[in-house]
């Protein structure tokens, strides 16, 4: 039975979806104006696991994650680079999609972007403006009123008394109230826009997701999903516009991903202190990024370091030297591991507990590996299919040790070297295959003997 802790009610609760077995879940996306940073691949990742984990339970997922294809910050960069906002968009776009593929990041099944929404929008800010709960005061701005949702702060817990302590309103704004945020932004001189009832302009962030969630998923859905930092205001106020338009329940369960943390503050763009996807993945495996960012239980926040990288290089090297020289076959046996992981996946996506279990059957499958190969594979399948719920564990075992040893050694020059030393080693010349050793560490190379021969990686 799977239970989620739910950021609305701050409970783990049951889950049981609107529709049978049918799940409908949204994600925030990102605002390409730039490279994806680790802090989004968090997020990526997190309900890439949620996904797989859904779908391995048998559950029909639908799972939107949108693009923020216009904004502040897309119409600033593109004025900076000289370009049009759509081509920076289009670019990141497609850089964000290769950054996902190494990460082994599943696809959602619809992924919107906000300008193809623009009458949705207009049709949405039109039934906020009837039913009181927004305005145009006649600048060609849109505002919602916050102050008439009855239900606002309900996600963050924030009152709006508190709210509207050292609240103001900018001196060109024309909002009634200081806590009212915007619809649809007025065109300003070089800027893209869109006609509109209200005049040429653009949209608001928070209308944006509003939209597109309702437009795939209907009024009313299983789960929202996004990083922490977008409980307030931006969930917040997507709650407020959409419940007040349409009068029902927005998302059933509200989940929110934890952040990456440098030095103890959050990763971002705004504070300087971030590392891009590709930069990150330019020193580490694709798997090793990945690993770091699933050993974590998604709600904690992750302290990024280059030990906590080398550490989860450790735990998968310990993954795949079990996988090592078995052959792949089916899952076989190893019952009580799978029942073990589901219990913790079940938790609320427990993956720390998750991952003890892997590391729990590698001992079992490192003990087999000695007096029953056979049942050795079996569990090594096992560990595979399990490793394929965190997106691990998928690859050949060499490819992995091996990876990034091109360039550095000759794989032909290592093999024959390995070769000549088992002959040493069958004509018990001792000394000689001491030497071949020696002249193979000397190169970076270590070796791994075991009764299904000599297998070699790089040296740490």
């Amino acid at each position: 039975m799977l239970t989620i802790y739910n950021t609305l009610s701050k409970t783990k609760e049951v889950f049981k979806p609107l529709d049978g077995n049918k799940v409908r879940m949204y994600v925030c996306g990102m605002t390409v104006y730039d490279y994806c940073h680790l802090g989004h691949g968090r997020s990526m990742v997190a309900f890439d696991l949620v996904t797989r984990w859904l779908r391995k339970s048998g559950y029909e997922l639908t799972y939107v994650r949108n693009i923020t294809d216009i904004d502040d910050k897309i119409i600033n960069r593109a004025n900076e680079n000289g370009e049009s906002f759509d081509a920076l968009t289009a670019r990141m776009i497609d850089a964000m999609h290769e950054d996902e593929r190494r990460l082994n990041i599943l696809k959602p099944d619809l992924e919107p972007r906000a300008t193809d929404h623009i009458a949705g929008m207009h049709a949405m800010i039109q039934t906020l403006i009837d039913k009181g709960y927004a305005y145009a005061p006649g600048n060609g701005d849109v505002y919602y009123r916050v102050g008439k949702f009855v239900g606002y702060g309900k996600l963050s817990r924030k009152k709006i008394e508190d709210l509207r302590i050292g609240a103001r309103i900018e001196v060109d704004e024309a909002k009634q109230d200081p806590l009212d945020f915007v619809l649809w932004k007025g065109v300003k001189p070089g800027e893209p826009y869109w006609d509109s009832p209200w005049g040429p302009g653009r949209p608001g962030w928070h209308i944006e997701c509003s939209v597109m969630s309702t437009c795939c998923l209907g009024e009313s859905f299983d789960i929202h999903g996004g990083g922490s930092d977008l409980e307030f205001p931006h969930h917040e106020n997507e709650i407020a516009q959409s419940e007040a338009a349409t009068g029902k329940q927005y998302a059933n369960a509200w989940m929110h991903c934890g952040m990456i943390r440098i030095n103890g503050e959050k990763m971002s763009k705004s504070l300087n202190n971030f590392f891009t996807i590709r930069d990150v993945l330019d020193k580490y495996h694709p798997e090793v990024v990945r690993y770091l960012l699933v050993a974590s239980h998604y709600r904690s926040a992750i302290n990024y370091s280059e030990d906590s990288l080398r550490d989860a290089k450790g735990a998968l090297e310990r993954f795949y030297h079990a996988l090592r020289g078995l052959p792949r076959v089916a899952a076989k046996g190893g019952e009580e591991f799978v029942e073990r992981f589901s219990v913790a996946m079940n938790d609320d996506f427990g993956t720390p507990e998750a991952c003890a279990v892997l590391f729990d059957l590698v001992r079992e499958i490192n003990r087999l590996r000695e007096t029953d190969l056979e049942a050795a594979a079996g569990l090594a399948g096992r560990l595979r299919e399990l490793g394929d719920v965190l997106g691990v564990l998928q690859l050949e075992a060499d490819d992995f040790l091996r990876a990034g040893a091109e360039g550095k050694v000759d794989a032909a020059e290592v093999e024959a070297l390995i070769q000549a030393r088992l002959q040493a080693r069958a004509d018990k010349n001792w000394a000689e295959s001491d030497r071949i050793r020696d002249q193979l560490t000397a190169m970076g190379v270590a070796l791994e003997d075991s009764k299904g021969g000599t297998t070699w990686r790089l040296a740490d």
